[in-house]
């Protein structure tokens, strides 16, 4: 049944996706929590260390130390944020931009050659609608895993 093998090919491609984010966070020598700081930070720099702790689903002590093992290795630096002196804004560093592409790069240039482009405008709309509607069932059963724990995401 071609449903069951649409899971089962989501299923797969979250383990290959999971297998190269612990490839890169050794790579980086970093964990995973702070491999999806940096690329929170490569989306929407600055962020706030509040901002983050949400995101991460960390609290704000958990955050701290992370944003110094992150500053320690040169990923991360941090601010006062200009209008709000009680906020720390969090932004990546050059070498951990540059550190990403060259591991990344080649990713983002392969899958555009040879998988993007194999598809239609019509077709790439579709795989954007299945993949934004996987990503919102998969958080909202994370949030209900969550309330059932007690833990806040």
């Amino acid at each position: 049944m071609l449903a069951v093998q649409v899971g089962e090919a989501a299923q797969a491609f979250q383990s290959a996706v999971d297998a190269m984010d612990e490839a890169v966070a050794g790579r980086l020598g970093i964990n995973q929590t702070d491999l999806r700081c940096l690329e929170l930070l490569a989306r929407e720099e600055p962020v706030t260390a509040g901002r983050l702790a949400g995101a991460l689903g960390l609290t704000t002590g958990s955050v701290t130390a992370m944003l110094d093992r992150l500053e320690k290795l040169g990923y991360a630096t941090r601010s006062p944020d200009p209008t709000d002196r009680r906020k720390v804004l969090v932004r990546p560093t050059p070498k951990a931009l540059q550190k990403s592409w060259e591991i990344y790069g080649p990713l983002a240039a392969e899958g555009e050659r040879d998988i993007v482009t194999r598809y239609s405008k019509a077709e790439l709309e579709l795989v954007l609608d299945f993949l934004n509607r996987s990503r919102e069932l998969q958080e909202r059963h994370l949030a209900r895993l969550h309330d059932t724990t007690g833990q806040t995401p």
